[in-house]
């Protein structure tokens, strides 16, 4: 049996003004706002606890796409009073990699033949934009512009030598197993006692999943990835 969901309730518990100015300006660049706004409203919520409770560390997210998510982090930063933490920003600017067979999307669709007419088209798949573009679109939240870190190319080839020393918060969107992997070894050991985790495509990609799940069997993690929409998983790691 479906489940219905009365349209006229939703986010009638989300009544913060200095969020909704924010989402309205960050969402033209986002893909996850698409989806709802829950996913950005876990990430302000997240800034938020970070901030009160004082737990330490940088900001990063693997997949920036046009620089959305880390537009509202430091905003949220800035509303909460703190323009400390650098802004850890990693991502190809060139688009998606070649999807792997762990690749497939939730219902089992394999994204292989859209990385492929994209290719035939001269165009690329996942690709937000330049990085001069993204760089454009997170200064103008007036957070230190000293404070943000640009990391072009594959994770794969930047981690671990352009890792931050320790994090409270990690954001992945690289969509992919192999990336999402890769992130989880060489970043979720910097992400501090307290510290929050977000997978942006936990729901979506079986390959994301796939990643997340063999990880933190393999290491013990505790942590419970909580639900935020069909796609996002948030967690905080216990230590």
């Amino acid at each position: 049996m479906k489940l219905r969901i009365p349209q006229d309730i939703e986010y009638k518990d989300i009544n913060d003004p200095a969020f909704a100015r924010m989402a309205s300006v960050c969402a033209p660049y986002s893909l996850t706002v698409l989806r709802g706004l829950e996913p950005f409203y876990a990430l302000y919520k997240a800034v938020e606890y970070l901030v009160k409770h004082n737990i330490t560390g940088d900001f990063a997210e693997c997949g920036v796409w046009r620089g959305g998510s880390m537009m509202l982090a430091a905003l949220a930063c800035r509303h909460f009073g703190d323009q400390t933490r650098r802004i850890h920003l990693f991502d190809t600017f060139e688009g998606n990699p070649e999807p792997r067979p762990e690749d497939l999307d939730w219902d089992g669709q394999d994204p292989h033949p859209t990385w492929e007419e994209y290719q035939k088209r001269g165009m690329k798949w996942g690709y937000g934009g330049p990085l001069e573009d993204v760089r454009r679109n997170v200064l103008t939240t007036e957070y230190p512009q000293d404070r943000f870190v640009f990391v072009p190319g594959r994770v794969e080839e930047t981690l671990p030598g352009a890792a931050p020393g320790s994090l409270a918060l990690l954001r992945l969107d690289t969509d992919l197993y192999e990336s999402t992997a890769h992130e989880l070894r060489t970043l979720y050991p910097r992400l501090v006692p307290g510290g929050v985790l977000i997978v942006d495509d936990y729901g979506y990609y079986q390959g994301a999943r796939k990643a997340t799940d063999e990880y933190l069997a393999e290491t013990g993690a505790v942590i419970l990835l909580n639900r935020i929409d069909a796609s996002v998983r948030l967690g905080v790691k216990v230590a």
